[in-house]
């Protein structure tokens, strides 16, 4: 039987409960729909209204916002399991899904685990002894030092000098780049250990590291396998998963460009052998680390990957239908023979992050809208007016665009992402456009430090905002002042003179943009027409749609799209994947403007986010110099380092290591050379 025609009788199992959130368990939850499986939701409290929740036939509260007290409390999320009778967990991925612990649990409840049983998941999840699988299985490693018993910093720093910097320094458990420091310096190790350790801790619960050779320019590329209880393991070709920032996948593809039809059919044999060797069942996906021609097994994850609907789309295949089916014992229903690759399909991570130094972002989604159309495809988990929050994974959602070749798949991907209006939250759609654009992606010449070779994640401030974002607002603004009061927008009011509207717009850079308009009276039957003047230049636009966050009009008889949204003192604009932020200026205040133009001593630097201060390493009182790292904040389980920027003297330091602080609390005071 085909792949593409494989299909299963009576749903597997009754009711299913999704021991998870956001994105993947929407995923989960749709698939459940499709099979006729009840499907039970979890939650936290600070996702007490989320899709997840609203989408599920049932939800049940796992506890506080904190997810050590909620997802990843194994004991509450098994009792809520037994008490709503699921036959079945599927734990997505993230939080619990390579936890073996939480596999017996599960087991021992009498329910059904959707993964690989626990005793393979040990063996493949510690990468320490996965890579000894992988030996064992004749699969190539990249060379290293495992630890073992003598884990000491000392050691460490021996067969790093014996291996040859640069190094890479990896956690044992875990992965998505928790743990992960490269070190291209000797004397740079011992920190990048400790480093290490401490965001291992905070992520998985355990701090072991090991050592690797970093292998630059090499290409990510992974296996995705699928195995029953019946002896059966096939794989489903591979996924180039180059394209990275700080060590997490932010775009993925299938099939990847690099591979010739010898070294694909190698690569799968691999990951294959490694499955059968560690008694592997269900889902999984074996990675590895490809230069030229040879490749390295890097690890093997034991679970649903993010990047999976890149799998479905080139084969026709459903991995979350196969999940559930190999988990309720039934055998896969086809051969190796029978699995085909089909054109080509690429996926974008979208995250609600600043897209100029990646940190994550909160707030209201005003506008979400992801593209639609042929080859379009979209797993989220939010929508319009949601709340974005701090606590957890910051994606939105993912999309993915396939085509009947590479180039076709390339070039789908670039219209949809100038399709994509995510106002309310910051994005890192503005990066993804970027990559796209780039000849060498088009190209397929991608390698783990494609980003920084191209400069795409140099700090830069957002731009001021072009005039058709200005035109867009004014625009906006007036239509919907038409609309919401019922009455003509030019009516009365302090901001009409001699029939000129006159708008003005802060942007982000300070500056203020004013645009006066007019309406136009002979265009259009609808009157969402005006002639607006920004820059000095004059056009006339016309407002054709505006819902849902989306706005299209003509600027001068040329179309425009993008997102609209406003709160009656802020308006957001896309254009493109880029969002302006443009706020109606309040009357001045007098007071104000002059407490605030009275010059302050040094400078402070605040914490972008809610974290803790894990390491300071300065004193007050010190002389450090510009781009030193004064403290290291973890939030979100990364770290992120605070730098000086300038040279200067250390005069405040509030928050000691282990504090808590909130967001944009001041974490240390600089005062700067040559002040006082």
């Amino acid at each position: 039987m085909s792949p593409r025609e494989a299909s299963f009788g009576e749903p597997p199992f009754g009711k299913l409960l999704v021991a998870n959130r956001g994105e993947v368990a929407v995923r989960v939850i749709r698939a459940c729909r499709e099979l006729g499986i009840t499907s039970v939701a979890v939650y936290s409290e600070a996702d007490e209204g989320a899709m997840h929740v609203r989408l599920a036939d049932e939800a049940y509260p796992v506890g506080p916002a904190e997810a050590s007290e909620s997802y990843l409390d194994i004991e509450r999320v098994v009792r809520v399991a037994k008490e709503c009778g699921a036959e079945a967990v599927h734990p997505g991925y993230g939080f619990l899904s390579e936890n073996a612990d939480f596999a017996r649990a599960v087991e021992e409840a009498g329910i059904v685990w959707v993964g690989p049983p626990a005793e393979a998941m040990e063996k493949v999840g510690d990468k320490v002894r996965a890579k000894e699988l992988a030996a064992e299985a004749e699969v190539p490693t990249v060379p290293g030092y495992a630890g073992g018993e003598d884990e000491s910093e000392e050691r460490l720093q021996e067969e790093a000098g014996k291996i040859g910097y640069p190094v890479l320094v990896k956690a044992s458990a875990g992965g998505g780049g928790r743990g992960m420091r490269p070190v291209h310096r000797a004397e740079d190790f011992v920190e990048a250990v400790r480093g290490a350790r401490r965001e291992a801790e905070a992520a998985f619960g355990a701090g072991a590291v090991f050592l690797e050779k970093l292998v630059e320019r090499a290409r990510h590329v992974e296996v995705q396998v699928i195995a029953d209880d019946h002896g059966n393991v096939v794989h489903l070709y591979e996924r180039e998963c180059s394209i990275q920032r700080r060590h997490q996948k932010i775009i993925e593809e299938a099939p990847s460009p690099a591979l010739s039809e010898d070294l694909r059919e190698s690569l799968g044999a691999a990951a294959v052998r490694l499955a059968q060797t560690a008694g592997y069942q269900n889902a999984g996906t074996v990675e590895f680390l490809l230069d030229g021609e040879e490749f390295y097994f890097l690890e093997m994850n034991a679970r649903l990957q993010v990047e999976h609907p890149v799998t479905e789309l080139v084969t026709g295949l459903d991995l979350v239908h196969l999940q559930l089916a190999v988990a309720a014992g039934e055998p896969l229903p086809f051969s190796q023979e029978d699995v085909t690759l089909r054109g080509a399909a690429i996926e974008a991570r979208v995250y609600a992050e600043d897209p100029y130094t990646g940190l994550p972002s909160g707030g209201r989604l005003r506008a979400f809208g992801p593209p639609a159309g042929p080859g379009i495809r979209n797993d989220a988990g939010v929508e319009v007016g949601d709340e974005v929050s701090l606590n957890y994974d910051p994606m939105l959602g993912k999309l993915i665009v396939s085509g009947p070749d590479r180039a076709a798949a390339v070039l789908r991907l670039r219209r949809a992402l100038e399709d994509y209006p995510v106002l309310g939250v910051t994005t890192n759609l503005p990066l993804l456009w970027r990559i796209a654009h780039q000849p060498a992606f088009a190209a397929g010449k991608t390698t783990t430090d494609f980003i920084e070779e191209h400069g795409l994640d140099e700090p830069a401030r957002e731009p001021p905002p072009p005039r058709e974002a200005l035109l867009l607002a004014a625009a906006g603004e007036l239509t919907e002042v038409g609309a919401n009061r019922d009455r003509d927008p030019f009516g009365a009011g302090p901001w009409r003179l001699g029939g000129v509207t006159r708008l003005v717009y802060r942007g982000t850079d300070g500056e203020e943009h004013a645009v006066e308009a007019r309406r136009e009276t002979g265009l259009s039957v609808r009157g969402r027409a005006w002639r607006l003047v920004a820059d000095g230049e004059e056009s006339v636009v016309e407002v054709l749609f505006l819902e849902d966050g989306r706005v299209r009009a003509t600027v001068d008889g040329r179309v425009l799209e993008g997102g609209f949204a406003s709160d009656g003192r802020n308006v957001w604009v896309s254009l493109k994947s880029s969002v302006w932020r443009l706020e109606r200026p309040a009357a001045p205040d007098v007071e104000g403007a002059l407490a605030g133009s009275e010059a302050t001593d040094g400078a402070s630097l605040t914490a972008p986010m809610p974290g803790t201060v894990v390491k300071v390493l300065v004193g007050e009182g010190d002389e450090v110099e510009e781009g030193q790292t004064l403290l290291v904040l973890e939030a979100m389980k990364m770290e992120q380092s605070v730098a000086a920027p300038h040279a200067g003297t250390v005069r405040a330091l509030p928050y000691p290591e282990g504090a808590r602080v909130p967001g944009g609390a001041v974490l240390a005071e600089l005062e700067e050379s040559g002040e006082g």
